[in-house]
């Protein structure tokens, strides 16, 4: 046999050199987390930057490895606009940009990642998100719902308001999915106690002026005017509301999506009294407080729920890559299901076959400025919303994970 030139082996020792490093690097590469957010837009501040911390929070909180490999975290900005979103995601997916997405939280991207997610078998995790289609009629064996929906921030918020004599209501809904969602579930909730509708008006996203739909509420004389709205509409829906005096003049404004930068915003004087629900509020435990401590000392701003969700889901996540052993979408799905949620934003919660986390929920109503302690003490817990009154129940489940799972 004829012996290899020298030149022959030591391309031979080049190329096996070569496959060598290869394979090691693949070794190495790094499990990513996508945070798909809106860095830029109307929703930045309740997650955005925010929300990109706590992911990189729970990476540290987890030991920054999986799997023998490093744990990267990376973001896209959706924009709001599903298009840009599901753009993101199909580049991610296809292209080895991330191995899990989460956040996403705007009704209209989530329904279209959650589409991706579904035809590649890959995991995404929901922070706020009003669609409750998420976990019903679009539901996905990778896909899941971390802080809250439409239903969760709704239907429960009615029954104790006409406990209390507040039995009539007008709806302010914003002009597109989640507020048809979320008007639609207190509509329900309200009938089923006992209240009544006067009436309802919708008006587009990102609206600067609210003038003529809050004099139509005023006008209705109900005695809830319901706002259903986010971000900026909500700061700007609200601001308007204390100029003409609409508190004062008797009737009690519920706002069920409040966030704690909107407050922070608005000033609690401008607010007090506001009533709504909410999955998480950063001064409600030692470990809610520790945690969000450590939040705002980078972030500069207490932690929203959108962010705190993404923080636990991110940290389940991890948990489930490393039970399961794999990067397998729906290997890691079924240690989602499997494992119990233990974080600072909720104990001994579990998954659902719909994606659903439970995980309780509750009714808070914005302290008078007389009684805030310290910086951020804005919130009063009137009551606690257990899981299965949160969420809506299994047995009106349009998700066919349900079915496949009784």
């Amino acid at each position: 046999m004829k012996k290899p030139t020298t030149t022959a082996a030591a391309i031979a020792l080049l190329v096996g050199s070569a496959m060598l490093t290869s394979v090691r690097a693949e070794d190495v590469q790094p499990v990513r987390i996508g945070v798909l957010t809106d860095m830029s837009g109307m929703y930045r501040d309740i997650m955005g930057p925010g929300s990109v911390l706590a992911a990189r929070m729970a990476v540290e909180d987890f030991g920054g490895k999986v799997l023998d490999r490093p744990i990267e975290v990376i973001s896209g900005d959706h924009q709001a606009k599903a298009d840009v979103g599901a753009a993101i995601a199909r580049n991610w997916f296809d292209n080895g940009g991330a191995d899990v997405v989460v956040d996403v939280a705007q009704s209209a991207v989530a329904l279209a990642v959650q589409e991706l997610a579904r035809t590649r078998n890959k995991i995404v995790i929901h922070g706020v998100t009003g669609s409750p289609a998420i976990t019903q009629q679009a539901c996905a064996a990778t896909a899941f719902s971390w802080s809250l929906n439409a239903y969760a921030i709704s239907a429960p918020l009615p029954k104790p308001l006409i406990e209390r004599g507040l039995d009539s209501f007008f709806f302010l809904s914003a002009d597109y999915s989640f507020g048809k969602a979320m008007e639609d579930a207190a509509a329900g909730a309200i009938k089923a106690a006992g209240g009544k509708v006067l009436g309802s008006v919708r008006f587009p996203q990102n609206n600067p002026d609210f003038s003529s739909f809050l004099l139509q509420a005023v006008a209705s004389k109900a005695k809830v005017i319901w706002l259903i709205s986010a971000a900026e509409d909500t700061t700007n829906a609200l601001k308007q509301a204390k100029e003409f005096g609409i508190a004062e003049g008797g009737q009690h404004i519920v706002v069920p999506l409040t966030y704690i930068t909107n407050v922070h915003a608005l000033g609690i004087a401008n607010v007090q009294g506001l009533t709504f629900a909410t999955p998480f509020y950063w001064d409600r435990t030692d470990k809610t407080r520790a945690w969000s401590e450590r939040f705002f000392g980078q972030h500069h701003a207490m932690p929203t729920m959108d962010q705190a969700a993404v923080y636990s889901g991110t940290l389940h996540y991890l948990q489930a890559v490393a039970a399961a052993r794999t990067l397998d979408g729906p290997k890691v799905a079924g240690e989602i299901r499997k494992l119990p949620v233990n974080d600072m934003y909720v104990e001994n919660g579990s998954v659902r076959a719909d994606g659903w986390l439970m995980h309780p929920f509750y009714m808070a109503s914005i302290k008078a400025p007389g009684e805030v302690r310290k910086p951020w003490d804005y919130y009063t817990i009137e009551k606690v919303i257990p899981a299965s009154e949160a969420a809506q129940p299994l047995s009106e489940s349009q998700c066919p994970l349900v079915a496949q799972s009784q």
